[in-house]
């Protein structure tokens, strides 16, 4: 099984079914497997052959889809990278990537315009609505529009990289221009390449939150597997309707675009959730079925959004689940409230070096077993190991680690990092935690996350979820920052739930339940926190605002 073979099946059996909105575009199965059809065979009348790296830089919508699809069709590689990259960010990943096409939009083209489009093998840019001239640039620019609408493919002529100015036309396309023309409705038939589910089907960077951002191989099988472990934990269906506001550059995001059309099922997009009401109010026209975000996600859900007003209009929401990082127990208690009766949440957790999932906790046990992260979903093994690699007794504390048919084959380019997460054990994930009786897993942070101070080793999830237990923020970080006194001090940067809170109420709640030696030093109020592309809070940046303040407060 190959991940494009998902869209192919759902589109032989529902072929006129929606498959996505967004916006006004209601796209069937049909006209996105033809259209990502039409890319595959230009992308190999380019020269784009099996393992080739494409790049993808679109914010979630139907040309993505294409994108990636049709890039897969080709038996090329696809690398979807963050919408949030400047050229300082996006060169040293074209020159590790030496990607041989990109596939983008009008948005960004004055970012790829100040980037550095010299790479080898980088011969073909294709641009959605391209709005600037390309004329002065070393590379063959085409508009996605003319790439998968083969008339306009066909007047426009365009070169082969290796024909000089010859004209350029696949066999395929070719063959469907002059059915086209005349007047048949032959359907696409693409010569299918060679892929098998062991070779590599896409490298998604992590979000860097825990150090410098990794490009992550994974295989067909490696998503194929995730995908269809997700879609049997959640008992996905065809009837299924996901309101996606995550990116699908993200893993998460990824996971939700391959299980919903693995399935036939509907795809809405949402690219405003900046305007949380406008989520809600889709959510009810549309009649999602299925909500999935990180906790900062629900965090603005609960106190930016009409959720609870909505709640009765939410008639047919089945389901939200929830991964991307630890969320508070607070902010879940607040979320099942919000959330209509018959709506069940589902706590999950994962890792882009594991094609996005790892464990899952039932619906039916969240009340019971509300702070863990469950138990591994189908085909994968958790282990807790100690620092030697041991398995630990039960209640003992170690590392967890995975193993399954969904572990990356390793990080890009870089056997070091590799071979520190993999080895005969499995995936180390870096996290921390113990497994109870019943085989439920739960998370105490990472294992380089603690903080010493004062002589005391203290987990800041600990006091970021003691901060937000006091009902006045809607979010909160805390960091150390270095001391000369006690070596390290803890600050929190929090996100006001109402203006007039003050700082010493939140840390007069916090102390009663904090003892002395855990109340963060200081806190700074912000309008809101500093994360990556993903939504999850960037620990780097929170780092350098309190660093910032306490210089300034200083000189």
């Amino acid at each position: 099984m190959l991940i494009h073979q998902f869209l192919e099946k759902s589109a032989k059996r529902y072929p006129d079914k929606v498959a996505v909105v967004h916006e006004k575009t209601r796209a069937t199965y049909r006209h996105i497997n033809e259209n990502a059809e039409r890319l595959a065979s230009f992308l190999i009348g380019r020269g784009v052959t099996k393992g080739d790296r494409v790049v993808i830089q679109l914010e979630n919508s139907v040309e993505y889809i294409v994108a990636y699809y049709g890039i897969l069709k080709a038996g090329a590689v696809a690398v979807p990278l963050s919408t949030d990259l400047k050229p300082e960010g996006l060169n040293p990943l074209l020159a590790e990537l030496g990607p041989s096409a990109i596939i983008s939009a009008a948005r960004f083209e004055r970012l790829l315009q100040a980037s550095d489009l010299t790479v080898p093998n980088l011969n073909t840019l294709i641009i959605h609505n391209p709005k600037l001239s390309w004329d002065d640039q070393p590379i063959t620019v085409i508009a996605f529009q003319a790439v998968i609408d083969p008339i306009t493919l066909h007047r426009n002529k365009i070169p082969a990289p290796d024909q000089g100015g010859a004209e350029f036309q696949p066999a395929v396309i070719q063959k469907y221009v002059e059915d086209l023309e005349g007047g048949s409705n032959a359907d696409i038939e693409l010569e299918a390449v060679s892929v098998t589910s062991s070779d590599m089907a896409s490298i998604i960077y992590t979000s860097g939150s825990t150090g410098k951002s990794k490009g992550v191989m994974l295989t067909h099988g490696n998503i194929v597997a995730n995908a269809n472990s997700i879609c049997q934990y959640l008992q996905l269906r065809e009837s299924d309707i996901q309101m996606v506001v995550l990116p699908f550059f993200y893993v998460m995001g990824k996971s939700l675009l391959n299980t919903i059309i693995a399935i036939g099922g509907t795809l809405v997009i949402n690219n405003t959730f900046a305007f949380p009401a406008s989520v809600i109010n889709q959510m009810i026209e549309e009649r999602v079925t299925l909500f999935s975000g990180v906790p900062s996600t629900y965090a603005y859900l609960l106190h930016r959004s009409p959720l609870k007003k909505s709640r009765e209009k939410l008639t047919d929401l089945r389901m939200v689940t929830q991964a991307g990082g630890h969320m508070a127990h607070s902010l879940k208690k607040q979320l099942q409230a919000a959330l209509p009766e018959h709506t069940r949440i589902c706590i999950m957790y994962g890792a882009t070096e594991a094609s996005a999932r790892l464990t899952y906790l039932d619906p039916d046990r969240f009340e019971e077993k509300i702070d863990s992260i469950g138990r591994a979903i189908p085909g994968v093994t958790i282990t807790i190991r100690d620092a030697n690699g041991e398995i630990v007794q039960q209640g003992g504390k170690g590392e967890i680690v995975a193993t399954g048919p969904n572990i990356m084959r390793g990080y890009w380019q870089d056997p070091e990092g590799t071979k520190a997460v993999l080895d005969q054990h499995g995936y180390h994930t870096g996290d921390m935690g113990w497994q109870d009786e019943q085989g439920f897993i739960f998370v105490e942070g990472r294992k380089d996350d603690m903080l010493k101070v004062g002589g005391h080793r203290i987990n800041p999830q600990e006091i970021e979820d003691a901060v937000l237990a006091t009902q006045l923020v809607v979010e909160a970080s805390v960091v150390g920052i270095p001391d000369s006194l006690l070596g390290t001090r803890m600050a929190a940067l929090v996100v006001l739930l109402n203006g007039d809170v003050s700082i010493t109420t939140i840390m007069e709640k916090c102390a009663g339940t904090l003892p002395k030696y855990k109340l963060p030093s200081e806190i700074k109020v912000v309008r809101s926190l500093p994360k990556n592309a993903n939504g999850k809070v960037d620990k780097k940046r929170c780092m350098e605002i309190l660093t910032k303040e306490n210089l300034a407060n200083s000189s």
